[in-house]
């Protein structure tokens, strides 16, 4: 009896230590990367190529596949192996450009606006001069006081924002106690969706009876609030290949929309003048944009850590904080890798997605086609080869630690790898869930896929706004984030153990409706 017990109590120990960190990278390992990463950072050169160089990348624009071109050789002169292009997910919208941007009040007087076509949206019929009316609408049965009234008007809907001053900076960093917040475990008390479907839908039922009905009444075009400072924000309009082409809609910023309407509002005259020219191009694909340094162990080769960040932008701005600044992370932290001429034993990986504003479809395309079968309910040879997966995309803030998805499992791997980069910041390990961005693609299945805790910085001021440009970037926190990547990735393609599924995974994930 006591023979069993003792073998059990092997076995057990056994079973446990295949799901713990068998080994941490050496300090000297740790000190080559930091001194690799501050010392010969190419971030600053990188972060200047995503942005002015590229310029936006918006889901299938003639812009994004002339960046998914530039970035292929950037990864070939950087030297990593198995650069390619791939697709990943059909994309009814197709491609959209905008080639001319002009907007202007013209009375009472004349000022011009800094100004924001929606993507998807259609063209004027060049200079186009009108009246502008104050629509508004709540029901269905609003609709029938403006039929017959708008034919060559400008439309201008109500603001559904208001601005406030605000006595906060406008720039911050996670103070220690915020963290201490982060980092307790919120399962004991979690927090219940709110849903409202019907409202939803309502609301879309009924924006779609308007954008209807303003295109039976043949308007010049559609003016909007979004954004502020007198900065727009980036936004997009339905459509699909094959269809009409949309009115044209413009986005102002709440400061020169709400002067228009309030001066409408109080009955004067206000007129405009907009020169948009946008094209539409048959490009119904999204595509990856892949590149790694293969492993070298003969068990282990075939095993994947990837590092991922969004490619895609909007069409405002040159697509900075969201998301080059996670690109260039992940590139810099490859690069630092390579440069110490370790050969991991897994294979390390970027993926650089497409199509993650319109609704993570790079990362969703990859996981359906390598990792699960969604349609047979079925795992994929890639889904056990899966480590890790590493995801960028909370603007150009330095790490403070990273969401671990309820894993209780990846804890100890965290604890043990995060020693030797907690004088960089990067301390604080959640068990929460955070949502919005490409891992969510990998963790439906269970799998280990973690998105980092960031200071916000200017973030949630400047993103999908043509401010978000190469200015809003902190060169010196991504150069300490690809550091803290590199070290990571690298130890968990080294370590002889992986990070565990989830119990009870995969299994088919919920149809998103």
């Amino acid at each position: 009896m006591k023979r069993v017990v003792i073998l059990l109590f092997a076995l057990l120990l056994l079973a446990n230590s295949a799901a713990y960190p068998q080994t941490c990278l050496p300090e000297d390992v740790a000190y080559k990367i930091k001194n690799e990463g501050f010392s010969k950072s190419q971030i600053e050169s990188l972060a200047q190529f995503m942005t002015d160089d590229m310029g936006p990348r918006l889901a299938a624009s003639q812009l994004k596949v002339r960046a998914e071109q530039m970035m292929v050789e950037k990864l070939q002169e950087m030297g990593f192996s198995n650069v390619k292009i791939e697709f990943a997910y059909d994309f009814p919208k197709g491609g959209w450009d905008n080639k001319m941007n002009y907007v202007a009040m013209t009375a009472p007087y004349y000022c011009s606006f800094a100004a924001n076509p929606k993507a998807w949206s259609g063209s004027t019929n060049g200079l186009v001069k009108g009246e502008c009316v104050l629509v508004d609408v709540k029901t269905k049965e609003d609709l029938e006081k403006y039929k017959g009234k708008l034919a060559g008007k400008i439309v201008i809907m109500p603001s559904t924002q208001t601005y406030e001053i605000k006595f906060t900076p406008l720039a911050k960093r996670y103070t220690e106690e915020e963290l201490e917040v982060i980092a307790k475990d919120p399962r004991p008390n979690p927090m219940r969706r709110r849903m409202d479907g019907g409202n939803w839908m309502a609301q879309r039922e009924l924006q779609a009876a308007l954008t209807k009905m303003l295109k039976e009444e043949n308007v010049l075009a559609i003016v909007s609030s979004g954004g502020t400072f007198n900065v727009p924000s980036s936004r997009g309009v339905q459509y699909k290949v094959g269809e009409p082409e949309p009115t044209p809609e413009i986005v102002l910023p709440l400061e020169d929309h709400a002067r228009m309407a309030r001066m409408l509002s109080k009955g004067q005259k206000v007129e405009m003048e907009l020169n948009v020219k946008n094209v539409f191009t048959d490009n119904q694909k999204i595509n990856n944009v892949y590149a790694e340094i293969p492993g070298t162990d003969p068990k282990l080769k075939n095993e994947v850590v990837l590092l991922g960040a969004h490619f895609d932008s909007w069409h405002g701005g040159t697509g900075a904080a969201d998301n080059a600044s996670g690109v260039v992370v992940m590139m810099e932290a490859l690069r630092i890798i390579k440069a110490l001429g370790i050969q991991p034993k897994r294979t390390i990986k970027i993926a650089l997605w497409g199509g993650e504003e319109q609704g993570l479809y790079g990362s969703r395309g990859y996981a359906e086609q390598k990792l699960y079968d969604t349609k047979k309910n079925k795992k994929l040879a890639g889904f056990d080869n899966f480590a890790l997966y590493l995801n960028v995309d909370n603007g150009s803030g330095r790490f403070r630690g990273i969401y671990l998805e309820e894993n209780d499992m990846a804890v100890p791997f965290f604890e043990t790898w995060k020693k030797s980069v907690e004088s960089l910041g990067f301390k604080t390990l959640t068990l929460r869930r955070t949502s919005g961005t490409d891992h969510q693609s990998f963790t439906r299945y269970g799998l280990p896929a973690y998105q980092f805790i960031q200071d916000d910085l200017e973030y949630d001021r400047t993103y999908h706004t043509v401010m978000d440009t190469y200015e809003r970037l902190s060169i010196e926190d991504l150069k300490v984030d690809a550091v803290i990547v590199a070290w990571l990735a690298l130890n968990a393609a080294m370590d002889d153990a992986r990070i565990p599924v989830l119990p009870g995974y995969p299994k088919a994930p919920q149809v998103r409706r």
